[in-house]
Formats: structure tokens, C-alpha cells, sequence
């Protein structure tokens, strides 16, 4: 009795193993055709964000002051945790982008990243992206500025990526 017991109990498991066995191989099969898309999509998606480098991103150029209620509570430390002095803020050409164009929610840009403002009038220039701006924000770049300096807002203003071999020519155009 012990002995079919135990012979019932090793098919059993033989026969469990080859069930899981192949669900995992349709599973694995699933899984492989799936990870093909996503990198099929990523391969598109790159191709688009290579595009955007050659032709940039309209965008609204704004500023704001490092005070609050224009900032958090902690006006002298950016969104990346930079550290400024307030009266200093115009020296540093620091923005912050709206969030749709931070990488963390989907964006291209990740903080660290130049870019180059064309079309703001006299506010063309690289600046570092350092500062995330509220989220109602959408296609906004806003330039950190003293206390001094009198708001101003640039419409249909293009921002570019700054890959400094890549974009060399920008730059050079932008003089």
C-alpha cells in the first residue's frame, strides 16, 4: 500500500512538473514577444527624440524669482537640491522646465541638461535645467532671475537639447 502511495505521488509530481513546464514555456513565449514590442516602440520613440534634437521643442519662455510663494518654502535650493544664493540668482542661467519635459514624467530632459533657448529675444542662451515648475504647467520654461529683473513671457520660443558635439553648429548660429 506504501509503495502505490508513493508511486501515485512521484507521477503525480511528474506529471505536475510537465503541466508547469510548459505553462511557463508559454508564459517565457508571452513574455519574449512582448519585450520585442517594447523594444520595437523604444526604437521608434528614440528615432522621435532624435528629430526633436535637430528641430527642438516650442515652448514658452517665463521667469520667476527665487522667493516664495514663486518657489517652495526653500526658495535658495533648486528641485535637484542645488543650492543658490538668492542675490546671485540672474549668474547662474538656471531653469525649470515644466514637468511634461522632465524625463522623470516622460520629458526628454533629466536635471544637469543644457539647453538652448532660441527666439526669447534678449534671453537666448544655454542654461542648465535645474528647477521643476508646478504641475498645471505644460511646454514652460521658466528662467531663474534676481529680485531685480522685471518679469517678461517669450511665445513660440524653441529649446533644444544641448549634446555639445552634436550641437555645436547651434551654438555658433545663436552669436
Amino acid at each position: 500500500m506504501f509503495r502505490k502511495i508513493v508511486a501515485t505521488l512521484i507521477l503525480l509530481l511528474i506529471f505536475n512538473g510537465y503541466v508547469y513546464v510548459n505553462i511557463f514555456e508559454d508564459y517565457k513565449k508571452h513574455h519574449i514577444r512582448e519585450l520585442s514590442f517594447y523594444k520595437n516602440r523604444i526604437t521608434e520613440l528614440e528615432s522621435v527624440v532624435d528629430e526633436f534634437k535637430l528641430e527642438g521643442l516650442d515652448v514658452t519662455v517665463t521667469m520667476y524669482h527665487p522667493i516664495y510663494p514663486q518657489t517652495d518654502k526653500t526658495p535658495s535650493i533648486t528641485a535637484d537640491g542645488t543650492r543658490i544664493r538668492i542675490s546671485k540668482a540672474s549668474e547662474y542661467k538656471f531653469v525649470a522646465l515644466s514637468r511634461n519635459l522632465l524625463k522623470r514624467w516622460g520629458g526628454p530632459f533629466n536635471y544637469g541638461d543644457f539647453i538652448l533657448i532660441k527666439g526669447a529675444s534678449g534671453k537666448d542662451g544655454v542654461y542648465q535645467v535645474r528647477d521643476t515648475m508646478n504641475s498645471k504647467w505644460v511646454n514652460v520654461v521658466d528662467i531663474l532671475e534676481s529680485k531685480h529683473v522685471k518679469p517678461y513671457k517669450y511665445e513660440n520660443v524653441h529649446i533644444y537639447k544641448m549634446n555639445w558635439t552634436d550641437n555645436i553648429q547651434l551654438v555658433n548660429n545663436n552669436k
